[in-house]
C-alpha cells in the first residue's frame, strides 16, 4: 500500500485530497486505500466521515469498494487525443468512414438567412422548428415517442442517459462488433460492456442464463456500424418482450443512419421504457453536432435538467442551420439519392466478392461492410500493399472473430472490380492469430 497523505475534518476535504493524489499519479491503479477506521483514527475524525469520503470517490469512478478486500484505486480512462488519419498519397481510403460530400446538402446562406444576434441568455431551449421536423419524420416512421429534445450529438445524449440510469460498476449490453467511441464512453463512465452477437436480424438477446443483468442495452436499429445489419420486426418484438420482463434495463436506440435508411424502423422498446436517439451527422453534416432524443419521459426530463446545469442549451444558430439543411435535403430529394447511391455501391461490391470467393457478404445497408478474415494484420498489410487503407476490426470487437471494415462512401464505381479482386485475396491471407 502506498503512503496516503490526507488531512481535514470533512468528507469533501478528504475526498478532494485523495482525488488529487490519484490524478497526479501518487496513487496508482490497484493501490488500496487505508481501512476506514484506520484513516479515521489517523485524522481524528468519525469513521462515518471517511466512509462518506470514500463513497464520493467511488461515485466519481476513482475507486471501487471490494468488501473485505478493501477500497482500491481504479485505472483512469485514457485521455485519448484523436489524431487525424493520414492517408498516404495515391492510396484509396476505405478506413476513415467519411461520407460522400456530393450526397450532403450544401449550406448556402443568403440575405434571407440572417440569424438573429442574441444579446442575452433568454434563448435557451430547443428550436420548435427543429423539433417539429424531427417529430414529423418520426411519425412517418411509425414511431410515436413524444416531443424530441435537442442535445449536442448522439454520444452526449447517450452519456447523459447512462450517467442518470447506471451506477459506476454496472454492466451494459452492447453489440459485438460495436462502434468504438461507445466502448470508450463506457470505460469513461466505469461501466462494463457485455457483448451481444450481431446476426442478419440485428443484435441478439442475452442468453437466458446470462448474469449479471445489464443495467442498459444500446442497440442500432438500422445500418449497424460496422456490420450494416438492421433489427428485424421479429427480433425487435423479442427485445420488447425481454425488456418488459426486465424493467430495470434501459434500452437506448442509436438510429444514426436515420433518413438515409431504406429499412423500416423496428423499435425494441415502448415509449415508456427506452430512449431513441437520432444524430443529424450522417445525413446533414458530420460537423453538425446535434442529436434529438425522445422516449421515456422521466429520463428525458432528468437529461434536460443535466443539460441545463452543464452546457445550458444547444446553439440556436446550429439548430437553425439544421432546419435549413434538413428542409433543403427533403425538397431536393437528397435523402432518396443518398440511399440509392450508397446501397448500389454496397450491393455491387458484395456481388463481385460473392462471384470471386463463393462466400456471400451479409446483407445490410450503410457505408460499411464487415468482412471476416483469417488475420487482421495480414489482411490489412496485403490491402496496403495493393493501395488500399482499410480499418482493422480489433477496435470494434469484444468477443467476435477477426475482421476488417471497409467504408464505401468515397469509392468510385470504376474501382469496384479491382477492390473486389484485392479483397478476395486479402480475406484468406495469413493465419488466424487475432
Amino acid at each position: 500500500m502506498r503512503s496516503l497523505y490526507a488531512k481535514g475534518g470533512s468528507a469533501v476535504q478528504i475526498a478532494e485530497q485523495i482525488s488529487t493524489q490519484i490524478k497526479q499519479g501518487d496513487l496508482q491503479p490497484g493501490d488500496l486505500l487505508p481501512p476506514v477506521r484506520q484513516l479515521a483514527g489517523e485524522l481524528g475524525v468519525n469513521p462515518n466521515t471517511v466512509a462518506s469520503a470514500y463513497a464520493k470517490l467511488r461515485d466519481a469512478g476513482l475507486v471501487a469498494t471490494r468488501g473485505r478486500a478493501g477500497t482500491q484505486v481504479l485505472e483512469q480512462p485514457l485521455m485519448t487525443v484523436r489524431n487525424v488519419r493520414q492517408v498516404p498519397e495515391g492510396m484509396g481510403d476505405l478506413a476513415s468512414g467519411n461520407l460522400d460530400a456530393a450526397l450532403l446538402p450544401a449550406l448556402s446562406l443568403g440575405a434571407e438567412d440572417v440569424f438573429p444576434q442574441q444579446t442575452g441568455y433568454d434563448v435557451s431551449g430547443d428550436l420548435p422548428a427543429l423539433c417539429r421536423l424531427a417529430g414529423d419524420w418520426l411519425s412517418q416512421q411509425g414511431a410515436e415517442l413524444g416531443e424530441p429534445a435537442v442535445f449536442s450529438g448522439a454520444l452526449d445524449a447517450i452519456e447523459k442517459a447512462l450517467r442518470i440510469h447506471a451506477a459506476p460498476g454496472a454492466s451494459v449490453w452492447v453489440e459485438d462488433p460495436c462502434w468504438p467511441p461507445l466502448l470508450t464512453l463506457l470505460r469513461h463512465l466505469r461501466l462494463k460492456p457485455l457483448p451481444l452477437p450481431v446476426d442478419e436480424q440485428g443484435c441478439r438477446l442475452p442468453e437466458k442464463e446470462a448474469a449479471p443483468l445489464g443495467a442498459a442495452v444500446i442497440l442500432t436499429p438500422r445500418a449497424q456500424n460496422p456490420t450494416g445489419m438492421s433489427l428485424s420486426a421479429g427480433r425487435a418484438a423479442s427485445w420488447r418482450e425481454f425488456l418488459s420482463q426486465n424493467p430495470g434495463c434501459l434500452a437506448i436506440v442509436d438510429d444514426f443512419w436515420g433518413p438515409l435508411s431504406q429499412r423500416p424502423l423496428h423499435l425494441p422498446f415502448t415509449a415508456d421504457n427506452g430512449l431513441y436517439v437520432l444524430s443529424l451527422s450522417k445525413f446533414l453534416s458530420p460537423d453538425l453536432r446535434i442529436a434529438l432524443a425522445c422516449g421515456k419521459p422521466q429520463l428525458l426530463q432528468t437529461m434536460r435538467a443535466d443539460q441545463y446545469i452543464r452546457e445550458r442549451w444547444v446553439s440556436h444558430i446550429l439548430q437553425q442551420i439544421a432546419v435549413k439543411l434538413w428542409t433543403q435535403a427533403q425538397q431536393e430529394g437528397l435523402f432518396a439519392r443518398a440511399q440509392q447511391t450508397y446501397q448500389q455501391r454496397r450491393d455491387d461490391l458484395s456481388e463481385r466478392l460473392r462471384a470471386l470467393t463463393g462466400v456471400p457478404v451479409s446483407p445490410g445497408e450503410g457505408v460499411h461492410i464487415w468482412l471476416p478474415v483469417r488475420s487482421e494484420a495480414a489482411a490489412s498489410q496485403m490491402m496496403a500493399q495493393r493501395g488500399w487503407l482499410v480499418q482493422s476490426g480489433e477496435p470494434f470487437r469484444l468477443k467476435s472473430g477477426p475482421a476488417i471494415r471497409i467504408s464505401l462512401a468515397n469509392l468510385e464505381p470504376a474501382q469496384l472490380e479491382t477492390l473486389a479482386q484485392d479483397l478476395a485475396v486479402a480475406i484468406g491471407a495469413g493465419t488466424m492469430v487475432n
